[in-house]
């Protein structure tokens, strides 16, 4: 009031608002000129002093009036000033300065908020009644008529303050769930790239040392076949070393960027829930979108089963090669000892190979018109009789492939093999020629196979070049394992103990196809 009355005196008389720059004048006699304010006239045109004193009291007058209006809304209650509101009553619908606030009422119905210009917001939609309860089954806030009359009738309710400090707490728990996992998550990312600096010390190593150990022993030979075995074998142990680094640092990357990942989500999730918990609002925060997934900590939340698990290289198999190169044993020895055993059993049970058997069909549109495709394409078997006509598409030779492709992944499939005839089994691009001797698997650089011809030794075939595995295959059923990022095709035969027989190893560029050839012979899919 006070503030209204001293604008009034300050206000120009000529423009009606208030002075800018005041000045005063000095009398020198009547003239031309007169005062705007007091009409007194002048002879010349008199000089004008700035007044500073009436100056600064503009100047003071103007900044508290833009401040009240920047600053916000009045006190509803105070009537002889125009006092700062803190907060607004819902169920009043008024506004309330820090002295009126503390004579309020404090009962739960009399809902206090941050200061808003809306108060129309904090009243029920359909009803125009203030928001006083909180529906728990519907998550929202809702009036008295709501609650007794309205669609939320017969609602599980509280009231709007008591579910405030509910939510709060609720996300106050939350919040040192979420910090606790992610110092679990940063002391698993520390571990894991701790492995992962282990692990490629240790195949630098590994490699270092093994060239070291075969150049010294080709420096004592003086058969230069010999030297030529060691030199092939120092590079397909190198290159062992190197595939195992490779793909256990691939692994371990994968899981150091997924736990960054999932860090960086949880930090997210925190910040959200610290400025939840900072709200002094009901309204705003019981009304806030979003608020159940930050209150769910496991939400988002990956398998981490992986993250303890050790990845390290597999010496037993890097010593195993050097065992069989240096002692110029061929595929097809049976591996009897330690972990080296149990690894190939592994293998050949199909457990490093996924959960169970590829399901395998045959593509009778591939198969040669002299073999038939029985069991529900499970069965190849060479017939004499009348042959059926056969699509352009099928082989010109005694085999057929099967219908599935494998481009990644590991796999595995077991297949029965008859006592009489000629069989080869094992996988060939889809690019492989389908017509001369050279179609036939493993006469060709586009297919691998191991097989046997009639009652002689089995032979491992691979671009028309053979290896003929020691000792005669004793089981009816061959298992064979695929790990296509690894570039390896092993064979196992399933006797007891399993035994090892041969393992391609080169780096695929196709998809691969499961090929069998039958010359008077038969063989069938199975589970095994």
């Amino acid at each position: 009031m006070a503030s209204a009355d001293l604008r009034d005196e300050l206000l120009c008389s000529i423009c009606l608002s208030v002075y800018t720059d005041p000045v005063t004048m000095r009398w020198r006699g009547s003239g031309g000129y007169s005062c705007p304010e007091c009409r007194e006239k002048f002879r010349d045109r008199p000089v004008l002093k700035r007044n500073i004193a009436l100056h600064n009291v503009v100047q003071r007058l103007t900044s508290t009036t833009q401040k009240e209006e920047v600053d916000g809304i009045c006190c509803t209650y105070c009537i002889d000033s125009a006092v700062l509101a803190v907060k607004s009553c819902l169920l009043c619908e008024a506004f309330l300065c820090d002295k009126h606030l503390k004579v309020h009422s404090k009962s739960p119905e009399h809902v206090l908020t941050e200061m808003t210009t809306f108060l129309e917001n904090n009243k029920c939609s359909v009803h125009e009644e203030p928001l006083q309860f909180y529906c728990n089954e519907d998550a929202m806030c809702i009036c008295v008529s709501c609650l007794v009359t309205g669609q939320h009738r017969g609602h599980q309710a509280e009231m709007l303050d008591e579910a405030f400090e509910k939510k709060k707490t609720e996300l106050k728990k939350v919040f040192s769930k979420l910090k606790t996992k992610i110092m679990e998550t940063e002391e698993r990312e520390q571990n894991l790239e701790e492995q992962l600096r282990k692990v490629q010390a240790e195949a630098s190593g590994q490699a270092s040392r093994t060239s070291a150990l075969l150049t010294q022993f080709r420096g004592g030979l003086e058969d230069q076949e010999k030297k030529r075995r060691l030199e092939n074998l120092e590079k397909r142990v190198v290159n062992e070393i190197s595939r195992q680094e490779r793909q256990v640092s691939l692994s371990l990357s994968a899981l150091i960027q997924n736990l960054g990942i999932r860090k960086d989500e949880l930090s997210r999730k925190m910040k959200d829930i610290e400025e939840l918990c900072n709200m002094t609002d009901p309204l705003t925060l019981l009304q806030e979108p979003d608020t159940g997934d930050l209150c769910d900590p496991e939400g988002g939340e990956e398998d981490t089963g992986g993250h303890d698990k050790k990845y390290d290289l597999d010496i037993d198999v890097i010593k195993e090669m050097l065992r069989a190169g240096s002692g110029t044993k061929h595929g097809g020895d049976d591996v009897k000892t330690g972990a080296v055993r149990e690894k190939v059993t592994a293998a050949g049970r199909g457990e490093m190979y996924g959960k169970g058997p590829a399901d395998i069909l045959l593509d009778e549109n591939t198969a040669h018109r002299d073999v038939q495709i029985l069991d529900r394409n499970k069965v190849a078997a060479w017939h004499g009789g009348i042959p059926p006509k056969r699509p352009h598409t099928a082989f010109q030779c005694l085999q057929v492939r099967s219908r599935e492709s494998f481009s990644s992944g590991r796999h595995y499939w077991c297949v029965e093999v008859s006592k009489t005839g000629e069989w080869r089994v094992g996988i060939c691009y889809p690019s492989m020629e389908r017509a001369g001797e050279q179609s036939i698997i493993g006469n060709n650089n586009k297919s691998w196979s191991l097989g046997r011809w009639f009652y002689k030794d089995c032979l491992a075939r691979h671009d028309n070049n053979k290896i003929q595995l020691t000792g005669k295959i004793s089981s009816d059923i061959i298992r064979i394992c695929l790990d296509y990022e690894a570039g390896e095709l092993s064979f196992y035969e399933m006797c007891d103990p399993i035994r090892h027989l041969h393992t391609f190893t080169t780096t695929f560029t196709e998809p691969v196809y499961a090929a069998f050839y039958v010359n008077r012979a038969r063989v069938r899919i199975v589970k095994y």
